[in-house]
């Protein structure tokens, strides 16, 4: 019951956070401790903010903004009330706000698309949802992916190798066909940029699963590799490489991404619903 109340209480927090501010100027990258805006505790991770909004922040708290068009990001650390300007955060002399120039740029819709999904996710597992069939294949079976090398994984009991073929759609010569056994394959050659591909993995014979894929554009996949963060980098590097990865369409890389970020932050419970 208390975890049911937890997950109402979340997917609330986050409906609010996506529709009350769509034309927000900043929004929200890191939350430690006691933050509220406006007067309102806890406000979500990565909901946006409006000019003149009032940011509290607790004796040894910080809270991280971003400013959407311009990329710069302000670290407010407490005990210290900050005012959300136009172009700046302000506060107090004797608690100014830290600022980091980044290149990270990202949209409103983006943010809202994020925030009604994360919603709807624990709106679900709050009431329930029947248990359905694990699908065979793994990875990549939805949206794009962001190499032209992917590994190809699927769920593999062991008993027989896996005979995986791989071929872009719409042509029927496979580029690869070959046998892999762990459940998985990684595709050694590779795959042309912005092309849509299927493959299909059997076993003994039988059809295990089909599914597919799209790379990125040569310029997203530049992109992807210049902008990959360290394991050490910022966490909000971390939160805005993988929101990048989303509003690419690059789904499960992004959803993995959040996985890793929700098990170092448990504290912040957006993110295991951002993963869902």
């Amino acid at each position: 019951m208390k975890r049911t109340i937890q997950r109402t209480f979340l997917a609330i927090v986050l409906a609010a956070a996506s529709a009350a501010f769509a034309d927000g100027i900043a929004f929200i990258t890191n939350i430690k401790g006691e933050i509220s805006v406006d007067g309102n505790m806890r406000p979500a991770l990565l909901s946006e903010l409006n000019r003149g909004q009032k940011i509290v922040v607790g004796r040894d708290s910080q809270a991280s903004v971003m400013y959407i068009l311009s990329g710069k990001e302000y670290v407010l650390r407490g005990p210290a009330d900050y005012v959300v300007k136009d172009n700046e955060v302000t506060g107090s002399a004797a608690m100014p706000p830290v600022t980091r120039d980044t290149a990270w740029r990202t949209s409103n819709e983006v943010l809202a698309q994020v925030g009604q999904t994360s919603a709807a996710s624990v709106r679900m597992r709050s009431i329930g949802k029947p248990k359905v069939e694990e699908p065979i294949l793994i990875y990549p079976t939805k949206g794009a992916v962001a190499t032209l090398q992917p590994t190809l994984r699927w769920h593999d009991d062991g008993k027989v190798p896996g005979e995986v073929m791989l071929q872009v759609v719409g042509q029927d010569k496979p580029l690869v066909k070959a046998k892999a056994s762990g459940g998985m394959y990684k595709v050694a050659a590779k795959l042309a940029p912005d092309t849509e591909y299927v493959w299909v993995v059997t076993a003994a014979g039988n059809e295990l699963g089909t599914a597919k894929f799209r790379t990125l554009s040569q310029d997203a996949l530049a992109q992807v590799e210049r902008r990959r963060p360290s394991d050490k980098a910022d966490f909000s590097d971390r939160l805005l490489f993988t929101l990048m990865l989303q509003e690419m369409g690059a789904v499960q890389e992004a959803r993995e991404s959040w996985t890793r970020l929700a098990q170092e932050r448990s504290d912040l419970p957006e993110l295991a619903a951002f993963a869902k």
